[in-house]
């Protein structure tokens, strides 16, 4: 038996299920579904986001209108469905975390440091929060699966222009020091198990027509801890689904 679960930066879930998001779901018919950057609370939105066939569906919303959130749609009931726990990063509805059997899966939309480093101590803060979460499921026994929207390309492989980036927010010298300080606490990028391949990317700027040319950056990521790695079947990127300047990315689990 295996698990497959999708991630994917949407950037409107109103927008994407105009579309199409939803008969993209019931097709490629993933066991779970993890959104980002939903940009809606709950009551702005009607009953199709609620009554997906086979799906129970939960949202984590900013409080801002508008402004970032995740969702998630499972078909596998979780034991519990909670958030970061900690009020500045919920407060903008950038974290999901559900506990199945075998995994304890989180679902983030990491900020962005914005231009001149703006929010990047906001940023490091959310990043070590996580990482907090993630050691100590993983000294309690449990397996952690870490999705999203990281923000951040971590290394010269994962973007067209290395170079001319390292200036700009989500290829600071910060926010790659801290991948590689996740990385190297106990926790593999799975889909660099399957790919060592550059010009794989999974988000493309709307400007200068960057997807049709493959300008782009690789920021979405499945992350697991090392002693779960050999239960990780494979991971890639679906390029060739368009909705958002995102696509999703996908690990199957064993």
């Amino acid at each position: 038996m295996s698990t497959t679960v999708v991630s994917w930066n949407v950037n409107g879930i109103r927008a994407a299920e105009k579309k199409g998001l939803f008969e993209w779901l019931q097709a490629e018919s993933p066991d779970i579904l993890c959104l980002q950057e939903t940009k809606a609370q709950e009551e702005q939105l009607n009953e199709k986001f609620f009554k997906q066939k086979g799906y129970d569906p939960y949202f984590k919303s900013a409080e801002k209108k508008g402004y970032s959130g995740v969702a998630v749609y499972t078909k596998i009931k979780p034991l519990s469905v909670t958030n970061l726990n900690v009020e500045k990063y919920d407060s903008e509805g950038r974290t999901i975390v559900l506990e199945y059997k075998n995994f304890t899966l989180i679902n983030c939309y990491f900020p962005n440091s914005q231009s001149e480093g703006k929010r990047l101590d906001y940023k490091i803060g959310f990043n070590n929060a996580v990482l907090d979460l993630c050691n100590s499921l993983v000294k309690q026994g449990k397996n952690t699966v870490l999705c999203g929207d990281y923000n951040v390309a971590h290394k010269p492989i994962d973007l067209t222009h290395p170079k001319a980036n390292e200036k700009n927010p989500g290829y600071l010298p910060e926010e790659r020091a801290w991948m590689d300080k996740y990385i190297s606490a106990g926790y593999v990028d799975t889909f660099r198990i399957f790919n060592t391949d550059p010009d794989n990317y999974s988000w493309w700027s709307y400007r200068t027509n960057a997807r049709a040319k493959n300008v782009g950056w690789r920021i979405d990521y499945f992350c697991v801890n090392s002693a779960y790695s050999k239960k990780v079947k494979n991971a890639d990127i679906l390029k060739d689904v368009q909705g958002s300047d995102h696509c999703p990315v996908r690990v199957v689990l064993k």
